[in-house]
């Protein structure tokens, strides 16, 4: 049994006069009395179906039990739109489907919020109902975008000999920079895995054996406090190879930079990239990581306060004993060094 011949997405001029059958979610349904109009939804957009009562009354009739969310399959010719009735808002405004055949595959209940953007709804509703979340325009958006990133990221480094790696999720504690997540062994008792932070233990033991260019993208997990740019997992894309210079994998990566920004989403990255040292990052900005944006960056005004006493800071009490007097004192005796930002 067949559901489709076609993505909604696709139907197009080009098919004009052709039978199709489509399948997906019902987005919106209109009833004018005779004709019923449902606008049918899945991953690749919108398009028009159309029941007529004196073409096919059976799917006519059908199509009145058609509610939001509902599940179909349906099949007909596609046709032009007339000049009037062209919607410029979709991509296939310019075609409908008369359909004469019509199976409701699941229906649906009510449901808490309906897949629309211009529908606003609190975001504990979304993530008690994710599955529907996931249906609106903009988070299918998100994920398809991902998807399109990935693949790019692999094209671009297999055409450059790199070979893509999958590496073990249960392994062995390492010491890092933050907490492992723990997972109990069952046929160890008191013995643990650990989920990877980052997959280091394997990137050494691949570059010894000779697998001087791979990649993969990495799952990482850490235990750590939520931050701005923080979370408990998250998904990195590692290069690693051997027999380079910092030059060359500097332009390796610019260069996968620059395809998956014009591949994706049309831009054209310009290069080269601006670069800096280690040295200069720090002294520039005092950090590795600089958001060179603002041009927030550090400014030496020693010679501005050189010449200036501590004498705004309080006098600590005799109480404190000598060890603070003493500390005051060296403060107050050394010209003050100051950095601001």
């Amino acid at each position: 049994m067949s559901y489709r011949t076609h993505w909604c997405g696709d139907v197009g001029d080009i098919l004009v006069g052709e039978r199709v059958q489509v399948a997906g979610w019902v987005h919106r349904r209109r009833d004018h009395g005779g004709l019923v109009f449902v606008d049918l939804r899945d991953r690749t957009g919108l398009l028009q179906l159309v029941f007529d009562p004196e073409a096919e009354p059976k799917a006519h009739e059908q199509a009145h039990a058609l509610r939001n969310e509902f599940v179909v399959s349906a099949s007909g010719i596609v046709r032009s739109r007339g000049e009037e009735q062209v919607n410029p808002n979709i991509a296939t405004g310019t075609v409908e489907i008369a359909i004469d055949e019509l199976e409701i595959l699941a229906r649906a209940k009510t449901p808490p919020f309906y897949p629309e953007e211009r529908v606003e709804v609190d975001e504990t509703l979304r993530l008690r109902y994710r599955y529907i979340d996931l249906r609106r325009r903009r988070m299918q958006g998100n994920l398809l975008l991902r998807d399109r990133v990935v693949q790019g990221v692999r094209r671009y480094l297999e055409a450059r000999g790199f070979v893509e790696i999958e590496t073990p999720i249960l392994t062995k504690s390492t010491p890092e920079g933050a907490r492992d997540f723990l997972v109990p062994s069952r046929l160890r008792a008191g013995e643990f895995y650990a989920l990877p932070q980052s997959p280091q233990l394997f990137k050494q033991l691949l570059m010894v054996a000779g697998f001087e260019r791979y990649y993969q993208i990495a799952r990482a997990f850490r235990d750590e406090d939520l931050r701005a740019d923080r979370q408990p997992e998250h998904t990195q894309i590692d290069v690693e190879a051997s027999f380079l210079d910092e030059v060359e994998i500097q332009d390796i990566i610019e260069g996968m930079v620059v395809e998956v920004f014009a591949q994706t989403l049309g831009i054209e990255l310009e290069r080269p990239f601006p670069r800096m040292s280690y040295a200069e990052a720090m002294h520039r900005f005092g950090s590795d990581k600089p958001d060179a944006r603002f041009g927030m960056e550090i400014v030496d005004v020693s010679d501005l306060v050189g010449e200036s006493t501590s004498r705004s800071s309080p006098r600590p009490s005799p109480m404190e004993g000598p060890s603070a007097e003493s500390g005051w004192r060296a403060e107050a005796a050394s010209p003050a060094r100051t950095s601001t930002i």
